[in-house]
């Protein structure tokens, strides 16, 4: 259709948000009010509730001008229980993303670093900034999107562990600069950017990063940085063989450092 459908006004494009999540399912109207009231919905739930679907559909409409017999009423269809988003689930892309991840997850798994960077490099692209930014959130929106930012996290480390096992640590730098300024106190993603650098020649740098998360770590949690960090960070110091082994990244078992 090549035209935006979201509802200006919050609440209907919290339900919006919600049917599409859940699109060729029936979501229920109980759920639908939970969710944009806060299981708190007003004594008028019922009629507003179908305002809101009504102003959904008026811009499904809009977005049909051109698509002479589709009418709204078949994409955001009325059932016993609640409403179905007749859509094709891939056409959103939180489901094309976990599609895309557990491929590459899979891939991880089976030891096959070329596709797994692959489709979870092509998982990472969907995203256009945090998930469900511009909907409020209720209880259940708000757990979809916690859930869709810590697998988007996730993937990330394993995409990036896919990359270094690929000998791609120069590729990596700028990336990782970057993540770990956004991220001062996620350890997995220093200990990827120790690597990177120690692997690129810049040993002083890859110390000068460890040294920079024991800071933060210390003035802002009062802690230490985790034994697998301090043990990663010895070994660059020492020049341990493991350093330049590519099957050794972020995930090591601490024993691959024993002396």
């Amino acid at each position: 259709m090549g035209v935006s459908v979201v509802p200006t006004a919050s609440k209907p494009s919290q339900l919006l948000a919600l049917l599409a999540l859940n699109a060729g399912r029936v979501v229920t109207a109980t759920a639908l009010m939970e969710e944009i009231w806060d299981f708190r919905p007003p004594r008028s739930r019922i009629p507003t509730l179908h305002t809101y679907i009504l102003q959904v559909r008026r811009k499904f409409q809009e977005a049909l001008a051109d698509c002479g017999g589709i009418s709204s009423k078949d994409i955001l269809i009325t059932r016993r229980a609640g409403y179905l988003l007749d859509l094709d689930p891939e056409d959103v892309d939180a489901v094309k993303y976990d599609k895309l991840s557990g491929q590459g997850r899979r891939a991880v798994n089976e030891g096959d670093n070329e596709t797994a960077a692959r489709y979870l490099g092509e998982a990472l692209r969907l995203w256009r900034g945090p998930a469900l930014a511009d909907v409020p959130c209720g209880p259940q929106l708000g757990i979809e999107a916690m859930r869709l930012e810590e697998n988007r996290l996730g993937d990330l480390h394993l995409r990036i562990d896919a990359d270094l096992r690929l000998g791609r640590h120069y590729q990596l730098l700028g990336e990782l600069a970057t993540l770990c300024a956004r991220h001062p106190m996620l350890e997995n993603l220093r200990a990827q950017y120790m690597i990177a650098l120690y692997r690129s020649g810049r040993q002083c740098q890859a110390l000068d990063a460890y040294q920079q998360l024991r800071a933060t770590m210390i003035d802002q949690l009062g802690v230490e940085p985790s034994p697998r960090v301090r043990q990663l960070h010895h070994a660059i110091l020492t020049g341990h063989p493991a350093m330049d082994d590519p099957s050794f990244v972020s995930s090591w078992e601490p024993a691959s450092l024993a002396s």
